[in-house]
């Protein structure tokens, strides 16, 4: 009888567990627990993760349309990614961080007859500033939205309609508008003339 109720409970201890579904989400955040608590205690090692290819905007800012993948080769390395199914595209990869990947640049090239015909990524060529290719006569324009007097609040409304409102405030804001009409110069001329 003992070994009966024995094997009874093993059983329904062993079948009890086959019936537990548990999807991905919540097996890797408990999966995950242990580690990634024992990534943050200051005691542990966490080394440097560098992988891919040092993918710097100094570098894009060299490749021109038309170079050819020996040129490509020079300025950028070789590429990590080299598909033999694909031989017109050129993939870089840069990842970076300490004890995972933190940071991560792409950048994929892609030929025609052995000539870089585009650039697709996180870097794009920018212009040069001095030289060939530099834009002529740059020109910076800044657009300054006019100064306006702050709107009153319905609480300064309120006091005004009551009559609490100090007087200095009123004078200040009608001051500070006579100034704007002043200095506006399309305004000051249309108002004075009959």
């Amino acid at each position: 009888m003992r070994k009966l109720l024995i094997s009874v409970a093993l059983s329904a201890s062993l079948s009890a567990c086959s019936s537990i579904n548990i999807d991905g989400d919540t097996w890797n955040f408990f999966g995950n627990a242990i580690p990634n608590s024992l990534e943050k205690l200051p005691f542990v090692y966490r080394p440097q993760i560098i992988q891919g290819n040092l993918i710097t905007q100094d570098n894009v800012n060299q490749l021109r349309p038309g170079m050819h993948k020996k040129q490509v080769q020079l300025v950028m390395g070789t590429a990590l990614i080299q598909d033999i199914f694909h031989d017109n595209r050129w993939d870089y990869y840069y990842g970076m961080g300490i004890g995972h990947i933190e940071l991560e640049k792409r950048l994929t090239l892609y030929f025609e007859d052995d000539l870089l015909v585009r650039i697709v990524g996180d870097y794009q060529p920018l212009p040069p500033i001095q030289g060939e290719g530099a834009l002529k006569n740059p020109k910076t324009i800044i657009s300054v939205p006019d100064w306006q007097p702050p709107r009153r609040t319905l609480f300064e409304k309120a006091l005004n309609v009551v009559g609490l409102e100090g007087e200095d405030a009123e004078t200040a804001r009608e001051a500070a508008e006579e100034e704007i009409k002043e200095n506006a110069p399309g305004e000051a001329d249309s108002d004075s003339k009959p």
